[in-house]
């Protein structure tokens, strides 16, 4: 049976491995691009858009919407992958338990 100070403990112990987690988050590099890699967009764990990059062959004036949906491809895909580093992150901070919450991996890091 647990006391109470073995629950302050592991809600304390909690606590250490969310933060450690997003310390971790803010230096992941997740990576994405579209066009066969006209636009590639490299995105941190904190859903931080860290490099563009627009390959110059991309760039139409005369097709600028094609140039737009490629970006939001590639912003979207990041978004995906950097969203299920973060919850592979989460899983590990906590142990795999499903904290009441702690569901929303956008508002959670919303707070970084």
């Amino acid at each position: 049976m647990f006391g109470f100070g073995d629950i302050m403990g592991k809600v304390q112990e909690l606590q250490q491995n969310m933060k450690e987690m997003k310390e971790q988050l803010a230096k992941e590099i997740i990576e994405s691009s579209s066009g066969g890699g006209m636009v590639t967009i490299k995105m941190n764990g904190k859903f931080e858009v860290v490099e563009l990059k627009i390959d110059k062959n991309a760039v139409d004036v005369e097709d600028l919407e094609m140039l737009e949906d490629l970006v939001k491809a590639a912003v979207n895909s990041a978004v995906t992958k950097a969203a299920e580093v973060a919850k592979e992150k989460m899983a590990q901070a906590t142990g795999g338990l499903n904290v009441p919450g702690i569901g929303n991996i956008s508002d959670m890091l919303g707070n970084m």
